[in-house]
């Protein structure tokens, strides 16, 4: 607000500097007495003021804005023409010297530039604080349409990611849910435990990811808590590894942005009576986060109603709002083996 406020007052500073040289531009070969400067400077100064903040804070917006070109334009000129003839009258009536040398249409005795190259200086000089007007009006309209257009794309990108954020926290769930019934009859006591892990996730979950970042370090921490979950319900025939950056960094990331990602390959992974795979790994490097993952894959019968692919979806919708042009995401189905590559610059 205040920059804005500053670069208005410089561009009204630097109009009345222009405005304020042109009549002095204008009879820069005549002789600048006293009466001249009044007649040919301070007056048209005068008449360029009011014309100028006429249209600017009337005009404009009651004609022009309004699509009314037409009765803008001969307001205008009838302005303008008032003006031209008062200012002649001014000179005709205090300044009688000055009028009588003024330009007139017998070539003969002729002094200065022809009578209609004047009245066209004339024109020319008034119009120049209406165009100035019309400029920074337009000018200071587009500022305000441009702010207001940001501002109403901010607020749909915050209640976009809102519902994402609000969708993915029930789909996590519900998933976990499943894991753990699948557990209650093969391992009631893994089914406790996993119980209460999830009970530590769904914290990380509800109270420190409303927030636009995080530090990359919760991020891992949690993606290390939900596959040591995940790893409760497996078989010896699944073999899962991970490798992720140690330490803190400076690194701060959009929540939850992995973990659809890894609940993917949990689901489509793991088989109950052939060996698999799941490998992933994320590395730093300066101001990227990229994050691979590899796992078989064993397609899902059609009966199978255990999540509904609505993660990878968010995933994708959240990356085209946080990280326009930032990001890389390539997916891959080959020879039994999906691969998931993510790079995100942060």
């Amino acid at each position: 607000m205040y920059k804005n406020k500053k670069i208005m007052i410089i561009q009204h500073l630097l109009i009345w500097l222009v405005l304020f040289s042109m009549p002095f531009i204008l009879t820069y070969r005549e002789e600048q007495n006293m009466d001249r400067l009044i007649a040919h400077f301070f007056i048209p100064m005068i008449f360029y003021a009011i014309i100028f903040y006429l249209n600017f804070f009337v005009l404009i917006d009651k004609f022009l804005f309004t699509k009314k070109t037409l009765v803008f334009v001969l307001v205008n000129i009838a302005i303008i023409a008032f003006f031209i003839l008062l200012k002649e009258r001014i000179e005709d009536t205090f300044f009688s010297e000055l009028a009588n040398n003024r330009p007139s249409n017998d070539n003969r005795v002729r002094v200065g530039p022809p009578f209609k190259l004047f009245i066209y200086i004339q024109i020319l000089t008034y119009a120049a604080p209406l165009l100035f007007s019309i400029a920074i009006k337009s000018t200071k309209r587009w500022i305000k349409t441009e702010a207001q257009r940001k501002e109403a794309e901010n607020f749909k990108l915050h209640t976009e990611l809102q519902h994402l954020r609000y969708q993915l926290q029930p789909h996590f769930f519900f998933n976990s849910l499943n894991n753990i019934y699948s557990l209650v009859d093969i391992s009631p006591e893994k089914a406790k435990s996993t119980i209460h892990s999830l009970g530590k996730l769904m914290r990380y979950l509800l109270y420190e990811t409303n927030t636009e970042l995080v530090p990359l370090s919760k991020e891992i921490e949690f993606m290390r808590k939900y596959i040591e979950l995940m790893k409760l319900r497996l078989t010896d025939k699944t073999q899962v590894e991970s490798a992720f950056p140690i330490g803190k960094n400076n690194i701060e990331i959009a929540p939850l942005l992995f973990i659809s990602l890894i609940e993917n390959a949990f689901k489509h992974g793991v088989s109950a009576n052939k060996n698999s795979t799941i490998s992933l790994e994320m590395i730093v490097h300066d101001n990227v986060v990229n994050f691979m993952l590899e796992n078989h894959n064993f397609p899902k019968e059609e009966s199978d109603k255990s999540g509904s692919g609505i993660g990878l979806q968010n995933l994708e919708k959240r990356l085209e709002l946080l990280y326009p042009n930032k990001y890389y995401f390539k997916r891959e189905l080959k020879e039994g083996v999906y691969t998931v590559n993510l790079k995100i610059e942060t």
